[in-house]
């Protein structure tokens, strides 16, 4: 009865961990998006002054036009407009007279008749252009006005802009108040949930070391600065050996690849990783967000993910009726705590979360130069880009491993390279480790820091690539040999 006590604790506390590292995450992350908003109110409300600003100047300054100059700035736009209407009104006289005669001598014979009807046309606007220049023309104001309206003109100029000038100094002030404000409101939340994160993180680690807990592997030996490490991993599919007693470790931080020839059980080494195959013996060992390591194989394969593991497949799998905006919204669903009636209703916490994962996935795209795709939708866009929006989608969770099956498959020489160039991107800017299996050899021996080669499931060789490259049996078995 107590052990069962001391597990629903454990649970109690874990969930409440949780919880304070979200409100931390969305007290962190909303600010800026407080103060870009606080800016885009600033900045429209600048416009309408501007806006208002020009609107006075221009009624101004067409009050020092002398009286030619005020007939032109007025029918400009209408002068044009006739002009193109008289261009279209002749080309329909032409098209009109080549119908009817369509021959050559008939055409020179009636030519005269060709002519009135220009000549009608060009009458038809000379007419609206004299009416027009009329309207305007029966100002006449005289030159001493003009001069003192040019005078009053540049006083408006000046007035007005010593008007925008303290009204943007006044919004600038009162923006940066509120941001000092804002800051200083969450600066104060966030010390009091790292306080409680603290106390409560020290009261789990007493019960954990009260309890064991089956999801920490034990008696296992990782290397501190592993993240992933596969110990005697065997699967097997009736009596067909798909991985046979594999080990290896990948460090954290590096690009590692898992190389071996068709059916050599590469996919099915990731499947165990992610838990969509469970394995017949041996243990998957990892170190999670919270660097705790555990045992893979505990996990369920959805709760795979909150472990800080992500994966993409050897085929697209997007949602082609979404955005991609909405594509990678959509892989962020597990960071979400409000539930569904909150999302039915929109309240102001579901809205808070919507806006803080929207403004990560649009920074994620303006960071791997896919910003312009975010309204597309994913049919129509080339393959290589389908590759990369995967790649983004992936981040959408903070991932520490990021798991890639064959991303190059189908990539052209200059998609492949854009792959290579963004997954390192991704690994330096993003602090994520790269796990992958790929068959094309020149992106592996460039890309790779580590790589391990199998075949029918065993291991070949893992090192360097150039100590594959030079290893024998794996030339023999997988290249064919020398």
């Amino acid at each position: 009865m107590a052990k069962m006590i001391k597990h629903q604790l454990k649970k109690l506390l874990e969930r409440q961990l949780s919880n304070i590292s979200y409100k931390l995450k969305v007290t962190v992350s909303y600010v800026p998006i407080i103060e870009n908003r606080l800016n885009e109110r600033k900045n429209r409300k600048l416009e309408n002054y501007q806006f208002e600003m020009n609107k006075q100047l221009y009624e101004a300054e067409l009050a020092t036009f002398g009286n030619h100059q005020y007939v032109e700035e007025m029918t400009k736009e209408k002068v044009d407009l006739l002009k193109e209407k008289t261009y279209w009104r002749k080309r329909a006289v032409l098209t009109s007279f080549k119908r009817e005669y369509k021959s050559v001598d008939n055409q020179n014979a009636h030519q005269k008749e060709l002519d009135d009807l220009l000549t009608k046309v060009d009458h038809i606007e000379k007419e609206q252009l004299t009416k027009l220049n009329g309207k305007y023309a029966s100002r006449n104001m005289p030159e001493g006005q003009i001069e003192i309206n040019l005078k009053l003109f540049r006083e408006l100029y000046i007035d007005l802009q010593l008007k925008y000038n303290a009204d943007e100094i006044q919004l600038t002030h009162e923006l940066e108040t509120k941001l000092e404000y804002i800051k200083k409101k969450a600066e104060n939340k966030k010390q009091r949930l790292n306080a409680s994160y603290e106390r409560k993180s020290l009261k789990l680690k007493s019960l954990l070391d009260e309890i064991k807990d089956s999801s920490i592997a034990e008696g296992v030996v990782m290397s501190d600065d592993s993240i992933l490490k596969l110990d005697n991993l065997t699967m097997l599919f009736g009596g067909l050996r798909a991985v046979d007693k594999l080990s290896f470790e990948v460090k954290e931080g590096e690009i590692f690849g898992l190389i071996g020839p068709n059916g050599a059980g590469k996919t099915t080494v990731f499947n165990c990783i992610t838990q969509f195959y469970k394995s017949n013996s041996g243990q998957i060992i990892y170190r999670n967000k919270v660097n705790d390591v555990v045992n893979l194989g505990q996990y369920k394969v959805h709760d795979v993910i909150k472990q800080g593991i992500v994966r993409t497949f050897q085929n697209v799998e997007l949602i082609w009726e979404l955005s991609i905006l909405d594509n990678l919204l959509i892989a962020s669903h597990t960071l979400y705590k409000t539930g569904f009636f909150e999302h039915l209703v929109h309240t102001m916490k579901f809205r808070r979360e919507e806006e803080i994962l929207k403004a990560r996935a649009i920074n994620i795209l303006t960071n791997l130069g896919l910003l312009v795709y975010k309204d597309f939708y994913p049919i129509g866009l080339p393959y290589g880009t389908l590759k990369l929006v995967e790649l983004a989608r992936t981040l959408m969770t903070n991932p520490r491993l990021i798991i890639l099956d064959e991303p190059a498959a189908g990539l052209n020489d200059q998609e492949t390279k854009k792959l290579a160039e963004t997954i390192r991107k991704i690994q330096k800017e993003y602090n994520s480790t790269i796990f992958l299996v790929e068959h094309d050899m020149g992106l592996v021996m460039e890309l790779c820091d580590t790589i391990c080669a199998i075949s029918f499931g065993k291991m070949l060789a893992i090192g360097t690539a150039q100590e594959i490259q030079a290893n024998p049996i794996v030339q023999e078995a997988y290249l064919g040999g020398e």
